[in-house]
């Protein structure tokens, strides 16, 4: 594992994958499935998908070099999501086996988590990127030391944000995490609440959320049925998060 200490020089992080609530719109995130792609997803297994497959496409790039997150909606709900979200995220990329977050948001170690809604309701979403900046504006040497290898409940040591040749990624297991880095949180937790820069999303039934965990750090709800991915490249390959990369099924 690469030891994760703060850079030298702790630059704001800029790109599309940097953005706040208060500045999007649904045509920012939302990808609206029509009627000839529903039927697609709604043929029998097997059969090819060449309208859906360019969405996908536009998908994944969202996920590894875009906003971070997507919505498919009009997806037909199944009486079996397990079976949708496989065959949807088998052309994205390969399933692996992750544990279920516990804590209050996804942070599933993976580069694509296909989020199913099952029953409406709501989450909120947070860009990584944009709680870096703000905590590197309001106070440094918290955002310091949640650039360490902190030591977490599982033997390990990982940073909550990390730059790895220039790719930036972030992610916060609070339930896993060293108590000495309490405070560096709670001003974490500070500047997410500062006003717009949550995005608060309503989901409906057959709605398709889509999140790179490392990028986007959404809210834990109830009703969603989820599948974990690993695309290429990955933020699990190198870096200090290459420690957490799973095992494919």
């Amino acid at each position: 594992m690469t030891e994760a200490t703060p850079p030298r020089r702790i630059a704001p992080q800029t790109g599309p994958h940097l953005w706040s609530g208060a500045a999007l719109s649904p045509a920012d995130w939302m990808l609206p499935l029509g009627s000839e792609i529903r039927a697609e997803i709604e043929a029998a297994p097997g059969l090819p998908l060449p309208r859906l497959d360019p969405l996908l496409g536009q998908m994944a790039e969202r996920l590894a070099h875009g906003p971070g997150f997507c919505l498919l909606r009009g997806l037909p709900l199944p009486e079996e999501p397990a079976a949708v979200l496989g065959r949807l995220g088998s052309r994205i990329g390969r399933p692996v086996h992750t544990p279920p977050s516990v804590g209050p948001v996804y942070t599933e170690p993976c580069d694509a988590l296909l989020l199913l809604c099952r029953e409406a309701g709501e989450l909120m979403l947070h860009s990584a990127a944009a709680l870096h900046n703000q905590l590197l504006r309001s106070d440094r040497a918290a955002l310091e030391v949640l650039y360490r290898a902190l030591p977490t409940g599982a033997g390990e040591a990982l940073p909550v944000f990390a730059v790895t040749q220039g790719v930036f990624a972030a992610r916060c297991d609070r339930t896993a995490l060293d108590p000495g880095a309490l405070a560096a949180l709670e001003a974490l937790d500070e500047v997410a609440a500062a006003p717009g820069l949550a995005l608060r999303m309503v989901l409906h039934p057959g709605d398709l959320l889509c999140v790179n965990p490392f990028l986007v750090w959404a809210s834990c709800a109830r009703g969603l049925a989820t599948l974990a991915l690993l695309t290429e490249p990955s933020r699990l390959s190198e870096g200090p998060f290459a420690a957490l990369r799973p095992a494919e099924r």
